[in-house]
């Protein structure tokens, strides 16, 4: 699919800045009457990303803002499109005035959600990769997140893609060019076996690629770490003293919790989600039991599991766990009677009273962190579509190169298909690229 630019005779507006009220609100508007915007509300169109300080006037000609007006004309501009920012005093009366001047001018509407990013998309100004990395930068909580983030609205994860989509191209050039032009004086035969130790590495390339997926989903969804164990053995008040505040309900009575409570933390600059969960026990309480089913549906899904106990013996309901999870033992409550445990039967001793071991436990914690030190770019996958694609671009190759008994055609089919799988990650999948490279590297025809 070869992308057009967009045709379009709508002009959209949106506030584009941060929630109200705020020190400075931005405005953008898109499409083929944004001069004609800036003219009616500013008295002219200033010169091509050049920041003008006007007055915002209404069709009658009262003032509603005075602030910074910049235009950028298409294509270079951040839709393709000719667009415009008003860069204004961030109170809901003045936005509110200037969108519904911006709503009552003919042709205009108001934009609908991502639509900027869609009209960017649609103009080749941005593929999917560079969009979706574009929302996480916005939604970045951590340094990783956005360090992740960056790498991917930069460009730069998209440009790894094009280069395995075009060795998969050239790859199929030369088998069209043994295929179709044989006969021809600059088509060597054979040149087909030149490509298959090329195949071979770019799926070595795209496995060890695809390897990084479990570090990305933990840098952008955040490790998650579960706390359980019986009831009343301190899970509420360590989730507590983790966050810094009140989330969780802490008392002396036995199943005080009967819900998942979660809290998302920054630990070493990794975004780590941490819940709490129902006491583990034997009960007929119709409530603490739905609680209790969440309980193990939430620790089947977690990364590591933080078991609690506050005495020797309450770590036997959690025992099933430990042989496919990674769990750190904690005995708790050690402010009342510290000579009661045998540090060798936990990992970590915590009060959340006096505070001692909770150093101890989040050092812990990071080392199951992904290990990034030296590592300057994260170009990793971090959706589920990009591995699903990915997976598929990996076993065409491999089914391709399985297939040298069965004629390069059917070897050509498995590379379109490899082709494809890796332009639907970013949206842009070029047919045409075939022919370029089959005249640009042969002369045929001549």
């Amino acid at each position: 699919m070869i992308h057009q630019p967009l045709a379009t005779t709508d002009t959209i507006y949106a506030l584009s800045s941060g929630a109200l009220p705020a020190g400075v609100a931005v405005i953008r508007v898109s499409g083929p009457h944004t001069s004609d915007v800036l003219t009616k509300l500013c008295g002219l169109v200033p010169g091509p990303r050049h920041a003008t300080l006007r007055s915002i006037r209404s069709r009658n000609g009262d003032v509603l803002d005075q602030g910074l007006v910049l235009y950028f004309s298409g294509p270079a501009s951040f839709t393709g499109e000719d667009c415009a920012e008003l860069q204004v005093h961030g109170g809901r009366a003045v936005v509110d005035a200037i969108l519904a001047e911006l709503a009552a001018l003919p042709g205009l509407r108001h934009a609908e959600a991502g639509e900027f990013s869609r009209r960017a998309f649609h103009n080749g100004k941005l593929d999917l990769v560079e969009i979706e990395g574009l929302a996480d930068l916005i939604s970045a909580e951590t340094e990783m997140q956005r360090r992740l983030a960056q790498e991917h609205s930069s460009g730069t994860l998209s440009a790894l893609y094009q280069g395995w989509a075009r060795r998969l191209t050239h790859a199929r050039a030369m088998i069209e060019a043994e295929l179709d032009f044989a006969d021809e004086d600059d088509v060597p035969g054979s040149v087909a076996q030149r490509i298959w130790a090329d195949m071979r590495l770019l799926r070595a390339e795209i496995d060890d690629h695809l390897a990084g997926a479990g570090v990305a989903e933990i840098i952008r969804d955040g490790l998650k770490i579960v706390i359980a164990g019986e009831p009343n053995a301190g899970k509420s008040s360590l989730l507590n003293y983790l966050a810094r505040r009140d989330v969780a309900i802490v008392t002396d009575i036995a199943g005080t919790t009967r819900d998942v409570l979660s809290v998302d933390l920054s630990l070493a600059g990794f975004s780590v989600r941490l819940f709490d969960t129902a006491g583990l026990r034997e009960t007929e309480d119709r409530v603490e039991l739905e609680g209790i089913r969440r309980a193990h549906m939430t620790i089947d899904q977690a990364d590591v599991i933080l078991l609690l106990a506050d005495r020797p013996d309450g770590f036997a309901a959690m025992q099933q766990y430990g042989r496919s999870k990674p769990v750190i033992r904690i005995g708790t409550k050690i402010d009342q009677n510290p000579l009661l445990w045998d540090k060798a039967a936990v990992d970590v001793l915590i009060s959340t009273v006096t505070g001692v071991g909770i150093d101890r436990l989040v050092e812990d914690l990071t080392r199951f962190l992904p290990d990034l030190s030296g590592q300057t770019a994260l170009s990793l996958p971090t959706r589920k579509r990009h591995v699903s694609c990915l997976q598929q671009a990996s076993a065409a190759v491999d089914m391709s190169l399985a297939q040298s008994n069965c004629g390069l055609d059917i070897q050509a089919e498995y590379l379109r298909q490899a082709g494809d799988a890796l332009g639907r990650i970013t949206g842009r999948v070029d047919v045409e690229d075939l022919l370029d490279v089959i005249f640009s590297e042969f002369c045929i025809g001549k």
